[in-house]
């Protein structure tokens, strides 16, 4: 039996898979780009992900409290 997270790692590949298959590089980049930032949407809304923190990283504060 595999673990969810294994599984989700094969739906996205194939979702991505059969985008470039079937619609080419650019509509692959675009998808893959949207479940990016569907995942840190996601991560956020579960609290999993402090988003002042993460925007301090990219602003290259480092803060660890």
């Amino acid at each position: 039996m595999t673990s969810s997270a294994t599984r989700a790692g094969i739906v996205i590949g194939a979702v991505l898979a059969l985008t470039w298959i079937a619609f080419g590089f650019w509509a692959f980049v675009f998808v893959a780009v949207a479940m990016a930032i569907g995942a840190l949407v996601g991560r956020v809304m579960e609290g999993k992900l402090d988003l002042t923190a993460l925007i301090g990283a990219f602003r290259g504060k480092r803060s660890s409290s």
